[in-house]
């Protein structure tokens, strides 16, 4: 036997796996087919510049990222929580109250947090804030959109922030995600501040990956698998590997590569990364375009924000840098350079003119997709020793990706006895 277990993907869920069977004193074998750690989740460097394969961030809050993540080794520069909402010509602040209080006469004159819509938003999500098992454990679930209706939630607050934010964090402009987990996710925003680790989100990845007892089989992938009486066989372009077990952890767009499972639907969106002139006068809020008529973004930006105020290691000194989200399931898709750049200088009241293109990123298979149904999946066995893993098969998001890998340990380990 090469390794007890063979885990195939190098992404959050395949090394939280290959770490937790680690602890419990299993060999593993970790195969990854790219040149570096971290599957969905990857950093590049851009004259100077880092800029993320697509908009993400790190939320502390999360309970998985709590435990098993070392969240001060990352040196997390963190955004507002909170966002500026641009409606025509007009640009407004909303900010969390308690985190900064200098933007609580903005948020509560802004018009947009009307009383009707905050009790709505309250009984919509005040159990779940208390307690987080109200959700993940709710029987009812159902679409985003419908759920928001039902709770009367309909006026500007919905409109010009919820439905906008959402649809760029979920990379679902259609709110058909399973309100329940719409729910989780504001919890974990309305707790935490997201942020970007000072050597890119990478670097979370990595870290996991550092904590391994063997390095990462970087550039290997695994073309078959075989079960046999007493072993797995991965069969790699250098060669055919045997463990007593195999985890597939690969994206999920490439599960029905190597299982009999179906391959789970995924939403996707781009991401623009400019290097732009001047200084960006938003601090570190998240934009947000309400600006077509009945709320909602007007172009095909989802979102934007001047990454270099909420993370200056992103950026040279004295340089900016601006990220821009589209979704491939609005307008997005066939949004060209220029249709952007025309909106983010409506967005930004500037001309975008002499903004360089650092990255383009087209990501079809960003996320899995959320619909309304049970919270709490588990990995799910092809056969006697081949178990699938990842955020796909709980929730899609770091946190999900933590838990999925942990759930994998623990079933191996079972039966491996």
């Amino acid at each position: 036997m090469d390794a007890d277990v063979i885990v195939i993907g190098a992404g959050i869920a395949g090394l939280q796996t290959a770490r937790r069977l680690e602890a419990g004193g299993r060999s593993v074998l970790v195969l990854e087919a790219e040149d570096a750690v971290g599957g969905r989740i990857r950093t590049d460097r851009v004259d100077g510049f880092l800029v993320d394969r697509g908009f993400q961030v790190l939320n502390p809050a999360y309970p998985a990222v709590r435990r098993w993540i070392d969240v001060p080794e990352l040196g997390i520069q963190r955004f507002g929580v909170g966002a500026i909402v641009r409606s025509g010509d007009r640009t407004t602040r909303l900010a969390h109250p308690a985190r900064h209080p200098q933007h609580l006469l903005s948020t509560v004159t802004s018009g947009i947090v009307a009383p009707r819509d905050a009790l709505a938003l309250a009984r919509w999500l005040g159990p779940t804030l208390l307690d987080a098992r109200v959700a993940s454990r709710a029987e009812h679930d159902e679409t985003l959109r419908a759920s928001l209706d039902r709770a009367g939630l309909t006026g500007p607050l919905r409109r010009d922030v919820l439905d906008t934010f959402l649809a760029g964090v979920l990379a679902d402009a259609d709110g058909a995600t399973s309100a329940n987990y719409a729910r989780l996710l504001l919890r974990a925003f309305a707790l935490g501040a997201p942020g970007l680790p000072r050597a890119g989100m990478q670097a979370l990845p990595e870290q996991l990956a550092a904590g391994l007892a063997a390095p990462v089989r970087l550039g290997t992938a695994a073309r078959e698998l075989r079960e046999r009486t007493d072993a797995v066989e991965v069969v790699t372009d250098t060669g055919r590997l045997r463990a007593r077990a195999a985890v597939v952890a690969v994206g999920p767009q490439h599960v029905g590569d190597l299982t009999s499972l179906p391959t789970p639907e995924t939403h996707g969106l781009t991401t623009w990364w400019f290097r732009a002139t001047g200084r960006p006068r938003t601090g570190p809020f998240l934009v947000l375009d309400a600006s077509r008529p009945g709320g909602g973004p007007a172009g095909p930006v989802q979102h934007t924000a001047a990454i270099s105020e909420a993370a200056p290691s992103y950026a040279p000194a004295g340089r900016a840098l601006v990220e821009a989200t589209t979704l491939l399931d609005r307008s997005g898709e066939h949004a060209g350079e220029e249709d952007v750049r025309r909106d983010l200088a409506r967005l930004y009241g500037t001309s975008t003119r002499r903004w360089e293109v650092l990255a383009h990123h087209v990501l079809p298979h960003t996320t899995p997709a959320q619909p309304p149904g049970p919270i709490a999946r588990e990995p799910a066995w092809t056969g006697e020793r081949t178990l699938v893993t990842g955020d796909h098969r709980a929730t899609a998001s770091i946190q999900g990706a933590l838990v999925a890998g942990s759930q994998a340990a623990r079933a191996v380990a079972r039966a491996l006895g």
